[in-house]
């Protein structure tokens, strides 16, 4: 069995973001609370060990809150797994408290680059500023400066990719696509990730799964996106898990996917560490465990 990438669950579900999409709403806790989780740092070095002996070179940071909410454990989380050396190491975050706050957050950002962070993961739903304040502070009166944001990464040495979730009414055409991705190649964004927006087949949060639902992209902005992206730009990769990289005009551009499920394939998009100890490969199924 191949695995794609290492997902590490870091934080807890503490969130300074409030997405009407949010995945981690719409799965299952999974051992994972409000307040900052103790590790179980023996299991994670066993998890480290599987994710080597599986293939696994990339590994990222990500999880069911903000994981820069505690940067701490985002250190020592490297330092665990520094005898493992995974490269690329990626961290998933809305870059809000980076931002915010950035003079606390350049010293965490020299440390993690210090112990092989590579590339910073930066999730957006648009490229106007007012979209993604409705979608990630609807409470506070503006969004972040985020051509500011993805210089200040830069400063301090990381990749940056841009991460934008695919919904209608945002994100929706061609047209849109074009002026993200002008966006992205004039703010020298090394990748860009566009994702539909996805749920699980069964949730609870009801709340969060309808507005996911009433935001899906139809069939005819799909096949309007995908239509430009084939025809303006070259396919340089395809990923196992149906996802496809292409240059357009320079820019590195993936199609992508989540919360997808093929059971036949032999080999894994991901092995995601629980703080708790556990190891699952999906996030939406609790039954999905290794240890």
């Amino acid at each position: 069995m191949k695995i794609q990438t290492f997902s590490i669950v870091a934080g807890s579900e503490a969130c300074n973001a409030q997405c009407p999409f949010c995945v981690s709403k719409m799965t299952a806790s999974l051992g994972v609370e409000l307040p900052e989780p103790a590790v179980n740092w023996r299991n994670f070095k066993i998890a480290c060990r599987i994710a080597k002996q599986s293939g696994v070179n990339t590994a990222m940071f990500t999880g069911k809150g903000e994981p820069t909410v505690f940067p701490k454990q985002i250190t020592r989380f490297l330092d665990e797994m520094a005898e493992f050396a995974f490269a690329p190491i990626e961290l998933q975050t809305n870059g809000i408290l980076i931002s915010e706050k950035s003079e606390k957050y350049h010293g965490h950002l020299k440390d993690w680059y210090d112990r092989g962070m590579t590339t910073i993961a930066v999730s957006i739903v648009h490229f106007d500023p007012e979209k993604n304040r409705q979608i990630y502070v609807p409470h506070k009166k503006s969004y972040i400066d985020l051509s500011g944001l993805i210089k200040f990464l830069h400063d301090c040495n990381f990749s940056v990719r841009l991460t934008c979730i695919l919904c209608d009414r945002f994100i929706d055409s061609k047209e849109k696509l074009q002026t993200l991705i002008k966006f992205a190649q004039e703010q020298g964004v090394e990748q860009l990730t566009v994702t539909p927006v996805n749920k699980p087949d069964q949730t609870d949060n009801t709340e969060v799964w309808e507005w996911t639902n009433s935001h899906h992209l139809a069939d005819n902005q799909k096949t309007d996106i995908m239509n430009y992206l084939e025809n303006h730009g070259t396919r340089i990769l395809k990923l196992s898990h149906g996802a496809i990289v292409y240059d357009i005009n320079g820019q590195n551009v993936c199609m992508g996917n989540c919360l997808n499920v093929n059971p036949d394939t032999e080999e894994l998009r991901n092995l995601i560490f629980f703080p708790d100890g556990h190891l699952r490969y999906y996030w939406q199924y609790p039954g999905s465990i290794i240890i």
